[in-house]
């Protein structure tokens, strides 16, 4: 689907076909035919358009018939059916500055797309790089955003793991860990991406916007480090949480073991005196109450022992 926008009188107006300093905007679901209508009418390479599709694609840029093309990724969350699935992936976000028009092109529908559209009436459509700078702002903070919400899922899971040690939690736990390669990846894709365009000045920046484009480009290494510590701390935790499950296991299977070695040895006494052979006492009138009291006698032996020992 196309959308077109247009800034008139500071307000964000959707008109019906492209005018010069108009946003066009491409959003799922896609069509071959919008494809080849805006690649024929803007004289936009196709292939940029296509790119998009490409969940996969590197951030980069590329000239071609002076226009420009710039991918950069952004989080978004995940709206698979897998419960094994991250969170949060990250998307490409295609930007494509022809003669007098910016096309961005989303594989998904994402946040950062959106904070643009809502302050698309505070923008000047003839500066067409502080507003491609812009797009990278509401990105950023888009990072920022999710890593707080995942720090927070993170400390909600590490305490019910805490209280209940159900694999439901460690479950949620690797998903977090999953989101977090993605976005570390990302962030670090997209600043390498910024300080490229910063050295090479590919948008044409002026004095101003390289600024900002600076100040980005510490946001985004401000949000990887944020990634790489939460990144570190769940790796931690998840270690931790293994061995604290490997140590109750060997004390469950210690107390199993000292149980089964309290029940072994009345029983081989009762099994002596079971035996189809002349045995002490047999005639005795407390011939029942001797294995008994013997095997009890044991039993708390052998009990008290371990008790000593700790090893229950």
């Amino acid at each position: 689907m196309i959308q077109y926008f247009k800034n008139i009188d500071n307000r964000t107006v959707e008109i019906n076909h492209i005018e010069n300093g108009s946003w066009v905007n491409l959003v799922p679901p896609f069509k071959e035919e919008e494809f080849v209508e805006l690649s024929e009418g803007l004289d936009i390479p196709i292939e940029f358009l296509r790119d998009s599709l490409d969940i996969d694609e590197r951030p980069r840029f590329e000239l071609e018939d002076n226009v420009r093309f710039v991918v950069i990724k952004t989080p978004t969350e995940n709206n698979s059916f897998n419960d094994s699935d991250a969170f949060f992936i990250t998307i490409p976000i295609c930007i494509i500055l022809t003669h007098n028009q910016i096309v961005t092109v989303n594989s998904f529908d994402n946040g950062a797309i959106k904070k643009f559209l809502s302050t698309f009436q505070k923008r000047h459509p003839d500066k067409r790089n502080m507003m491609v700078l812009k797009v990278f702002e509401k990105i950023v903070q888009n990072f920022l955003e999710y890593l707080k919400e995942i720090n927070q899922k993170r400390n909600a899971f590490e305490q019910k793991l805490y209280d209940s040690n159900r694999n439901e939690e460690l479950l949620n736990l690797m998903r977090i860990q999953k989101s977090l390669v993605y976005f570390v990846t990302a962030l670090r894709s997209n600043e390498m991406l910024m300080m490229k365009l910063e050295r090479t000045n590919f948008l044409q920046l002026n004095d101003d916007e390289r600024e900002f484009l600076r100040d980005l480009i510490v946001d985004t290494s401000q949000a990887l480090e944020m990634a790489n510590i939460y990144t570190n701390i769940l790796s931690s935790t998840m270690d931790a949480f293994a061995s604290i499950i490997n140590n109750n296991l060997n004390n469950v299977m210690k107390r199993l073991t000292s149980i089964t070695i309290i029940l072994t040895l009345p029983i081989l006494v009762t099994s002596i005196y079971g035996m189809n052979v002349d045995i002490p006492y047999q005639h005795s009138k407390h011939a029942f109450y001797i294995p008994v009291v013997l095997s009890i006698s044991i039993s708390v032996i052998i009990g008290w022992f371990f008790l000593k020992k700790k090893l229950f």
